[in-house]
């Protein structure tokens, strides 16, 4: 957390592989949502944001590709799924925070459990903003791979949103007799179920209360602080070639 714009914080964390890296953190009150960006050890950028308003969250990753085995520049990819109450703090608390030891390295007090998502639909990008406004800046660059999950679409087509927007991926279906991990596929031009993971290392998820005392006695509480998390994901979903998951292997 450095000197930084408005709503801006910059935090150096230390990643899982044992690498510092700069986490940019930014709240948009205006907006009511947050972003959280960083640089991980292999060059891959994640992006994360938490759209309040529409109770929408979004992770971008955009992965240095292997030329040498006849990959574009980089890939991208985007997984879409619902926000849940108290995940992360407010997008105004998070506007005010202020970094008092920019040089520390932060590590977080919480280290939840690992969200494993089977992200089975793919998404349109042309009309993914009923969804949310931010996935058409932040997935444009991953346009045929953008994923989310069938128990987020029915939410969301309860609340009316067009079904066209929703394409079901192939699974152990018909189209796909048996679909077999990209891990144990040794063929590139394959159909496999792809895993991608990542973390974010550190972020504000609760807001903490003190308590002063009135003249009375009376215990009045004030906002005191914050309490930071470290939160893994995995995502699954299905790649029409295993060329599209050459991280996804057998070591």
């Amino acid at each position: 957390m450095q000197a930084c714009a408005p709503g801006e914080l910059k935090v150096r964390v230390r990643l899982a592989d044992g690498q510092i890296t700069e986490e940019v953190l930014e709240a948009d009150s205006e907006k009511d949502s947050i972003t959280l960006e960083f640089k991980q050890g292999d060059g891959t950028l994640i992006t994360f944001v938490a759209d309040f308003k529409q109770h929408v969250k979004i992770f971008r990753a955009l992965i240095l590709g292997e030329l040498e085995r006849g990959q574009s520049q980089y890939q991208a990819l985007c997984f879409i799924s619902r926000l849940n109450h108290n995940e992360f703090i407010p997008s105004e608390s998070m506007a005010r925070l202020r970094q008092k030891n920019p040089h520390a390295i932060r590590t977080a007090e919480e280290r939840r459990g690992l969200d494993q998502l089977t992200m089975n639909v793919a998404v349109n990008l042309s009309r993914a903003w009923q969804l949310s406004s931010h996935i058409h800046n932040m997935c444009s660059e991953a346009r045929e791979a953008i994923y989310t999950r069938e128990r987020d679409v029915k939410h969301w087509l309860e609340r009316g949103v067009e079904g066209s927007m929703f394409e079901i991926l192939p699974q152990s279906v018909d189209v796909v007799p048996v679909l077999l991990s990209c891990r144990s596929t040794r063929d590139l031009w394959q159909a496999c179920s792809c895993s991608y993971s990542l973390r974010l290392e550190w972020y504000p998820c609760l807001l903490k209360y003190c308590r002063n005392h009135d003249t009375t006695g009376k215990g009045i509480p004030y906002k005191c602080g914050i309490k930071s998390c470290s939160k893994g994901y995995q995502f699954t979903y299905y790649v029409p070639h295993k060329q599209l998951c050459l991280w996804d292997e057998e070591t």
